[in-house]
């Protein structure tokens, strides 16, 4: 039986995947092909992706449309044969082969709801031996490990889940923060779509860890597809035993559920997360006391992103010290970028920290799509610092972005080419605040509002430095008087682009542009 394998990953399917599949399907009944949906390997500028298995390895093709089968089925390409199409041994596609794939080591490959799949590439093998270590020495490996938060505040993962650990409680609770709704990501959907089973592992080892009992993942309504498939994939993991009551015939107990989020961005922190999970709406909680210690329900939680998790079965299986070796500084282990925007080769690349971001955009990225030169990069969603072209060489890693007013956030990357105006993109900045704000405190609720307006008085160029003076105090208050980073953050971008792209800012120098 000769397989084939399509993505069922979103991104794949937007590009017309699910159609490519059927038309296998009509063409091929009789050739003895097994078609499996599996995750993308992320080189999205080559979805729809096809693979065959082969002697050789899987011989990929792409990008493939409906329209390519008869040509394709023509070449025997179901048997690896030659094809414009063809792309060779996917493993050894430069985009692939130069990552360090450790997070995404399965994505791609197998078919993301199959258990026997999962296990049978190393899947549950952390967790196996988790079931056999205490809490403590759970929590001691993680915290061995250097892993921080891959949320975007990189807050060690160990420290949090020793909290929990060590709180009082008749009950616990892990929540998996899977709202990633910053521009230019899409690593969480691509695990939830891709390879679900792996962080239905992390989390439950995170609740081994802690002696919590229930979990919960909460995903963007914007993600159907993500929201389905953890579904399936947990349907298939309580039916192998892999949780539930009892996991593989353990004490051990953890039930998980799917929440979807109601299409808030706030709700992507943490606080306001646990509002919607309770049924309210979503608004910043102040702090103290923190989650760790009074957090869903008012009991002791642990909240990570999904790369958090994702990152766990790795570390238990093969240790904690094997994952620290990734990395620079105390930036450990790895990190998907995400490479979005004006760009030629969209897609994941994980790499470990310390690549630089000329690396990732032009070695990987291939440039801007359209051709010109590069004239900034964001970095982190849309409250990251707008990067200018000269600094394309910082190595990516928490302390260097941070010593340059950036930060690394989620891994997105979002490309911009000269074309781009940036007092436009400071102006989005505070507008898409005031939209996106809970409202909860003035400064971000009130600050961002006024934000928009001066910035349009600077662009008109009335009052200019008057106008420049006040939007630095401004975002001066927004950054030291926010409950969260919402407000507390958007002023990161506005006083990059001031500061990096000053020219944009000043009605004559524009003018003279234009």
């Amino acid at each position: 039986m000769i397989k084939i394998y399509v993505p069922r990953d979103s991104a794949a399917r937007s590009m017309g995947a699910d159609e490519v599949a059927a038309g296998l399907w009509s063409h091929t009944q009789d050739l003895g092909i097994e078609i499996v949906r599996n995750g993308s390997r992320g080189l999205l500028f080559l979805e729809p992706l096809v693979e065959v298995e082969t002697r050789e390895g899987r011989i990929a093709y792409g990008p493939v449309s409906a329209e390519d089968l008869p040509s394709l089925i023509a070449a025997g390409f179901h048997k690896g044969g030659a094809h414009p199409l063809r792309l060779g041994n996917i493993e050894e596609h430069p985009y692939l082969k130069n990552q360090e794939r450790l997070t995404f080591a399965r994505c791609g490959i197998t078919d993301p709801v199959s258990v026997q799949d999962y296990v049978s590439h190393g899947g549950f093998d952390g967790l196996k031996k988790a079931l056999g270590l205490s809490g403590a020495e759970i929590v001691s490996e993680v915290t061995s490990s250097g892993l921080r938060g891959r949320g975007g505040a990189g807050f060690p993962t160990g420290i949090k889940w020793k909290t929990v650990h060590d709180a009082a409680a008749d009950q616990k609770y892990i929540c998996c923060n899977a709202d990633e709704g910053d521009s230019g990501t899409f690593a969480d959907r691509m695990v939830m779509e891709g390879d679900p089973l792996m962080l239905i592992e992390g989390m439950t080892i995170a609740a081994i860890a802690t002696g919590a009992t229930k979990g919960f993942v909460y995903i963007r309504s914007e993600y159907p597809d993500a929201i389905a498939t953890m579904k399936e994939a947990i349907s298939a993991a309580l039916s192998a035993r892999w949780l539930g009551a009892n996991i593989q015939g353990t004490d051990k107990s953890f039930h998980l559920e799917v929440r979807r989020g109601a299409g808030a961005y706030i709700c992507g922190e943490e606080t306001a997360m646990l509002e919607s999970l309770e049924g309210r709406r979503g608004m910043v909680r102040f702090k103290p006391p923190i989650p760790a210690l009074e957090g869903l329900f008012g009991k002791p939680t642990v909240i990570n992103n999904v790369l958090s998790f994702a990152a766990v079965p790795f570390i238990l299986a093969k240790g904690g010290a094997a994952y620290k070796n990734y990395g620079m500084g105390r930036s450990h282990g790895t990190l998907p970028f995400q490479l979005a925007g004006n760009i030629r080769q969209g897609g994941l690349v994980e790499k470990a920290f310390g690549v630089t971001l000329r690396e990732l955009v032009e070695t990987f990225g291939g440039g801007t799509y359209s051709g010109k030169p590069i004239r900034a990069i964001q970095v982190g969603g849309p409250l990251g610092a707008y990067v200018p072209a000269s600094q394309l060489d910082m190595p990516m890693d928490y302390e260097t972005f941070a010593a340059a007013q950036a930060m690394v956030g989620h891994g997105g990357i979002v490309v911009f080419d000269e074309s781009v105006d940036m007092a436009a993109q400071a102006r989005f900045a505070m507008e898409f605040c005031a939209i996106e704000s809970c409202g909860k405190c003035t400064p971000c609720r009130i600050g961002s509002t006024r934000g928009v307006e001066v910035i349009d008085k600077i662009v008109a160029g009335i009052d200019r430095d008057a106008n420049l003076d006040l939007l630095g105090d401004l975002c001066q208050t927004m950054t030291d008087g926010s409950l969260c980073a919402m407000g507390g953050l958007t002023p990161m971008p506005v006083l990059s682009a001031i500061k990096h792209f000053p020219e944009d800012f000043d009605k004559p120098q524009r003018l003279a542009a234009e």
